[in-house]
């Protein structure tokens, strides 16, 4: 996804894009994979390439990951930005829907790859983007397909609420939300930034930010990283 991305981010900073736990190249390390284990993971990657302290962009899960990293790391943080991605907690409601997902991955994973997929872009951008969905299907296709995505869904499923952190940190924050995300709702995004220094980034479209609304995206992540 991040293709979308580091052509421009990369012409002033050095951008180092990680395939998390079960995603791209990088395989399982276990049925369940928490935001911790995939934050030890990142800290392996860090500690491997002498990098000391930067900047993390963790879209959707890989916010809860960079939340998870910065619970244990703050001092390793410049800044931090949410990219249609939340500090809460799952829901009880939203527990029984990832409940759901695993019976559905467990059944027919590619089924579930091609509707989860379309469903998180705004629904009258599916069409406009349609060769950008098939892109994406094909590159999840090659995420080790069964155990990959349920571990994900078992670790996104008990991730601990981390709010807090949007409060008492010290580094740079910003949140970019989706108005018309399908995932997360975008008032509650809105209130748990409010009484925060975080920056909050409306933008007018879905889940795919990097997608649909690219170019402001790009605007103001290389803003946010230039004034870190």
């Amino acid at each position: 996804m991040w293709d979308e991305l580091t052509p421009i981010l990369s012409k002033k900073n050095r951008v180092i894009c990680i395939d998390l736990l079960g995603h791209g190249k990088t395989d399982c390390l276990g049925y369940v994979h928490t935001m911790e284990l995939m934050a030890e993971a990142v800290t392996a990657v860090l500690k491997h390439l002498k990098i000391r302290r930067s900047t993390f962009i963790g879209h959707s899960m890989g916010g809860y990951v960079a939340l998870a990293f910065a619970e244990e790391n703050p001092d390793a943080l410049k800044g931090l930005c949410l990219m249609n991605s939340t500090a809460s907690a799952d829901t009880p409601e939203k527990q029984q829907n990832r409940d759901r997902a695993i019976l559905a991955v467990k059944q027919n994973h590619k089924s579930f790859i091609r509707m989860a997929i379309v469903n998180l872009f705004r629904p009258k951008n599916r069409t406009l983007y349609a060769d950008k969905i098939k892109k994406i299907r094909k590159d999840a296709q090659e995420t080790p397909p069964l155990q990959g995505i349920v571990a994900a869904l078992e670790g996104m499923k008990i991730r601990n609420d981390r709010e807090a952190l949007l409060h008492f940190t010290p580094f740079k924050k910003m949140l970019v939300a989706g108005k018309k995300d399908p995932v997360l709702h975008y008032d509650t995004l809105v209130e748990q930034t409010q009484n925060t220094e975080v920056k909050l980034v409306t933008l007018p479209d879905g889940h795919m930010s990097h997608i649909e609304n690219k170019d402001e995206l790009l605007l103001n992540l290389t803003h946010f990283i230039e004034k870190i």
